[in-house]
């Protein structure tokens, strides 16, 4: 099934305005990626408040290296430029805010159960319906989200070694797949939530970052595996998150290490 297209105008007028983060809604046909095109462009100086969508990405990027296909319009691809003025260790907090957006507005849309496996996958049940990659480009962080609407099974790319299978909108039986209403609702979660936490420091507790990213969790409480850069695995109980967004996972031992990164496979 193959949606309607973004329309720049439409979603202009719907989340931009006065004292808004959001200043522009771009929409291009075809590019790359969209995190590498506003990289590019946070490194040239422009300011906060960007958002590029595109119909569909030819080089689009997931998180630790993987890519990110999906058929023309079948999905929703966009990234947002953000420079915000937290310490920059509370920085891993961005991707998992943009994670609780996206989780927020799909639920609020569609009466879809999603939820976040730590950092940032939305699932629907044990399927991955949308995935996020934050970027630094100096001061700058882009954050791309790509949101599986009206995919089919045939178009979905199998999962990897230990990863999750993918599913979308359409699949799952939403009520609605119209796009631009989602990427709005998004767009506007976001803003919310990134403006609250930007305000306190990147304090998550504060800005209620933390509560409510860890009510949407799937990952918290569970037995987990966490496959390690460099090849080392930790089995464990994903126990909590510390303040900097890191999943602290109790051993054997007694002790909560903390993860900053890794893939995280849930254990039954």
């Amino acid at each position: 099934m193959t949606e309607a297209p973004l329309d720049a105008a439409t979603l202009n007028a719907a989340v931009v305005r006065p004292g808004a983060l959001w200043r522009a809604v771009e929409v291009t046909e075809v590019t790359g990626s969209t995190n590498a095109d506003l990289l590019a462009r946070a490194a040239a100086g422009e300011p906060e408040g960007l958002v590029l969508a595109a119909e569909q990405q030819r080089a689009g990027r997931g998180r630790l290296g993987r890519t990110w296909t999906a058929p023309p319009r079948a999905a929703l691809t966009f990234s947002v430029l953000l420079r915000p003025t937290v310490p920059r260790a509370r920085l891993g907090w961005l991707p998992l805010l943009a994670g609780v957006a996206v989780a927020a507005a799909v639920r609020a849309a569609t009466g879809l159960d999603a939820r976040l496996k730590w950092p940032n996958d939305v699932l629907v049940g044990t399927a991955k319906l949308a995935g996020i990659l934050a970027e630094a480009a100096g001061e700058a962080v882009v954050v791309g989200i790509g949101l599986n609407v009206s995919t089919e099974p045939a178009d979905l790319p199998p999962p990897g070694p230990g990863g999750l299978p993918a599913t979308s909108l359409a699949i799952e039986g939403a009520p609605t797949t119209d796009r631009a209403a989602l990427l709005a609702a998004m767009l506007a979660g976001l803003e919310r939530r990134y403006r609250a936490w930007d305000q306190v420091f990147g304090d998550s507790e504060r800005a209620g970052l933390r509560a409510e990213y860890a009510s949407l969790c799937a990952t918290l409480g569970r037995r987990v595996r966490v496959e390690l850069p460099g090849g080392r695995v930790l089995d464990g109980v994903a126990a909590d998150l510390d303040a900097d967004g890191r999943l602290l996972v109790s051993i054997p031992s007694g002790a909560d290490l903390p993860v900053a990164a890794g893939d995280i496979v849930h254990l039954r």
